[in-house]
């Protein structure tokens, strides 16, 4: 087995799937015209079964999201408490009501990134349970999930998976430069346009809402470590350390100084066992800590048999 890759070939095969070709609804009775995205919102909106789907609208592909039921509140309880263990508030809970409030986030935090000159959805159509947003693709040339693109590029080798981590690097210092924040920054939610700019998908819920901006933005870079540590580990973990460093170098110095306080008060995660039958979640924190470690002077310790 490939130690780089992330072992999961179902989880690409899904993704995959999930940004494959639209399959539309039935046709409208009353298909609207061209370009009147509200009254395709408002005809299809009842008709979508789904939280989540995209449609042929003309010779666009659009994607409707509607109003789902509220989220249940033990993750959030598991957050905390790990929040709470290492003393980090960069890693607390951020409210995500699910719903309408959703919708209403996403779409003010699209508009809101769409201003300042990043690229995401444009949104279209907006109502209160639903929201109806462009594609990132263009003239039938699809975006790649940026977490598609590290599990190829794990395949190759660590020169090409710290090229391609590298490139998500970028895309969360361009947020930052503008003074923006991200609102789960993982490599899922960061995807190449057709014409290699990177795009930013996923704002139902807004950190800004709990956090201050020097902890919103250290959070988004701890967020996509998060999803990418294993596979560095596994790699490269010197060489990604110095694309680490060379990315926070523009950073505000109060991002990195709660980045470098996060690996010190995650120094005792390095204490978690590496056996897979901890899960993934414990593996993932466990990179993370030692990662941080690494990078920021905090010495490894000793990790129980697993």
């Amino acid at each position: 087995m490939n130690p780089l890759r992330r072992g999961a070939p179902t989880r690409l095969q899904a993704r995959k799937g999930a940004a494959s070709a639209p399959a539309p609804l039935d046709a409208l009775p009353n298909p609207p015209a061209p370009g009147d995205y509200a009254e395709f919102l408002r005809a299809t909106l009842p008709r979508q079964e789904k939280n989540v789907a995209s449609h042929r609208f003309g010779s666009e592909r659009v994607w409707l999201k509607k109003a789902g039921p509220r989220h249940g509140k033990w993750g959030y309880r598991v957050m905390a408490a790990v929040a709470r263990m290492a003393r980090l508030d960069i890693i607390k809970p951020v409210p995500n009501p699910g719903g309408e409030a959703a919708i209403a986030t996403e779409a003010r935090r699209l508009k809101q990134l769409a201003a300042a000159g990043l690229r995401v959805p444009t949104v279209l159509a907006q109502q209160a349970d639903g929201l109806l947003i462009s594609d990132l693709g263009e003239s039938g040339r699809a975006t790649v999930v940026l977490q598609e693109r590290l599990d190829q590029a794990a395949a190759a080798g660590p020169a090409a998976l710290l090229a391609v981590w590298r490139e998500g690097l970028v895309a969360i210092a361009a947020v930052h430069v503008r003074g923006q924040h991200l609102s789960q920054a993982f490599d899922r939610n960061l995807v190449q346009c057709p014409d290699g700019v990177i795009g930013y998908i996923d704002f139902e819920d807004d950190p800004a809402e709990v956090m201050t901006l020097a902890e919103c933005q250290a959070r988004d870079w701890l967020s996509y470590l998060h999803s990418t540590a294993m596979m560095l580990e596994a790699a490269a973990p010197q060489a990604a350390g110095q694309h680490w460093h060379a990315a926070l170098a523009g950073v505000n110095e109060e991002v990195r100084e709660r980045i470098a306080n996060a690996a010190r008060r995650m120094k005792w995660a390095q204490k978690l066992p590496a056996s897979r039958r901890w899960g993934r979640d414990t593996q993932r924190v466990r990179a993370v800590a030692r990662l941080l470690g690494r990078w920021h002077g905090v010495p490894p310790t000793h990790t129980p048999a697993s």
